[in-house]
Order: C-alpha cells, then structure tokens, then sequence
C-alpha cells in the first residue's frame, strides 16, 4: 500500500508539471493558432533573471533574499512580463502571416532569450537553494512523501480549478472560450483580439514562472535548458490531448507523467534508462489510433 502511493504521488507530482506546461502552450494555441517554442525559454528566464551574474557554482543570490510570500508571485509575474512583452514585440506584428512563419518566430524568440542568459549567466548550472522546508517529508496514509510533492500537486488543483472559474465565470474569460471556438466571430460579436490574446499570453507567461520555480525547488539547480525537457513533454501532452483543448492538455500531461512514472516500476532495471523510448512509443500508438487527440475540439478552424 505504501509502495503504491508514493507511485501515486511520484505520478501526480510529474504529472502536475506536464499539465501546466501543456495548459500553457494550448492557451497560446487556442486563441491564435500558434505553438509557443520559446514557452521552455521563459521557464528558464523567470529563474535566471532574479540571480546576480556570476560565473561560480554557487550564485550569489537575489532570489534568496526574497520572503516566501514575495519569492513565488514575484517569479510568476516575470515569467508573466516576459510573455506579454513577446506577444507585444514579436507575435502581434505577424499576427497576419503565415502560421508557419509565426512557429520559426518562436523559434527565433527562443535562441534569442535563450543566448541572452548565456551571455548573462554563462552555461553553467547554479546551485541554489530555494524554500528548502520543502525537502521535508511528510507522512500521508503512512507513505513517506517530500512536502514538495505534496505543494505541487495541491497547487496545481488550485490554479487549475481557479483558472477553469476564470475561463467559465469572467467576461474575459468567455471572451478567451470564444475566441478559441471562432477567432473571426468573436471579433465580429466585439471581442477585442488584442486583449484576449495579451491575457492569453499573460497566463501562459505565468504558468511558466511557476514551472521554473517548482523545478529549482526540486533539483536545488537552475540551468539554461531547463525548461527544454518540460517544453517538449509538454508540446507532446498538446497533441495528445487534442489541440486547442485545454481539457485535454491537462489530461494528457497528468497521463504522460504517470506512464514515465510507471515505466519506471515496471520495466526490468537494465531497460530503466530507456524509459522515456517506451514512453514515446505509446504517444505513437496512441496518435495512431487517435491522430486528431483523444480529446480534439470541434472547431479546428485557421487561426486569422
């Protein structure tokens, strides 16, 4: 029984981080048509931004002089700034081109921010220590579980039922469900494109900012690419799910993360290191059988 819930939470916890980043890139997804590739780019920068440069192991550190209550909306809300300032910069004069050319953009974005802290930082990993009462365990149900399991699931249920109240109960919130449905109607119904769009990105900035923090907790390191393996994951969990569903990001990406977690119990100890192979190997099987998503909305239209 306690072997099965620390599997359980070992799920939940991987499981929380692929929902947000997936929920992050289908919000971007369903108002304007395009996959965020600098989205693993702003989990790294509403880290790096807050440490002083320095070329030592061990940062000297800004972040570290922060209070719990100011660290964590103070990370969201650069992750957050980064977002919109993208959008303002970058995505909003191509909002007319071509799809294809709005993706390389984030390409683009990506190498840029990404070339920026390593001007800044320099490619070596710091080790910090952020929060570090969450290392503790806690006992649930007589399993021994790391606090920050336990943080990260909770929170995530937080921001994942306060963002469906905001999507369901808010004028902006319809006005984002809107857009997502028919971009063209909506503006047509008084939709201004702008905002909804900016809000998009403001929330999806902020699912960033909120990844990073949870991953410098976990590793006690911060490091250029790591947003990079939550990005990919998360891209993934977006197809799977069905684009433009942000039931279906979320659901996919708790499913992705319990099937690593799984893989990793069940498989021999010498096939372990091949885990994410099997793991990928499923995605296949299910985009075979499903190519559109498991959960794929009903209007796919162009964005416009």
């Amino acid at each position: 029984m306690t072997a099965t819930l620390q599997i359980l939470f070992d799920a939940l916890s991987l499981g929380s981080l692929y929902a947000l980043g997936a929920l992050g890139i289908a919000l971007i997804f369903g108002v304007m048509r395009l996959v965020n590739f600098a989205h693993g780019d702003y989990i790294a920068f509403s880290v790096f931004v807050l440490l002083w440069p320095t070329t030592e192991a061990v940062s000297i550190l800004l972040l570290g002089q922060l209070p719990p209550i100011l660290l964590i909306p103070v990370v969201i809300a650069i992750g957050a700034l980064l977002s919109m300032a993208s959008e303002v910069t970058v995505f909003r004069r191509l909002r007319e081109a071509n799809p294809a050319t709005m993706m390389i953009a984030s390409f683009a974005l990506g190498f840029v921010i990404k070339h920026a802290l390593l001007m800044a930082y320099s490619s070596r990993p710091k080790s910090i220590s952020i929060l570090p009462g969450l290392a503790q365990q806690v006992e649930v149900m007589g399993a021994r579980i790391p606090l920050l399991q336990v943080v990260t699931i909770l929170a995530t249920i937080v921001i994942l039922l306060a963002l469906t109240a905001f999507l369901k109960r808010t004028r902006f919130g319809l006005e984002m469900r809107a857009a997502a449905q028919d971009f063209t109607m909506a503006r047509m119904l008084g939709v201004k494109a702008n905002r909804v769009i900016l809000l998009a990105f403001a929330i999806s900035g902020a699912l960033a900012g909120a990844i990073g923090l949870v991953v410098v907790v976990q590793t006690g390191t911060a490091d250029i690419n790591m947003g990079l393996s939550v990005m990919l994951v998360a891209f993934i969990a977006t197809v799977i799910g069905g684009l433009g569903s942000l039931y279906g990001a979320v659901v996919a990406g708790f499913l992705i993360g319990g099937a690593s977690v799984l893989m990793q119990v069940i498989l021999p100890l010498e096939a372990r290191p091949f885990r994410d192979a099997f793991v990928y190997a499923l995605v296949i099987a299910v985009l075979i059988w499903r190519p559109q998503g498991l959960f794929a909305p009903r209007s796919s239209r162009q964005r416009v």
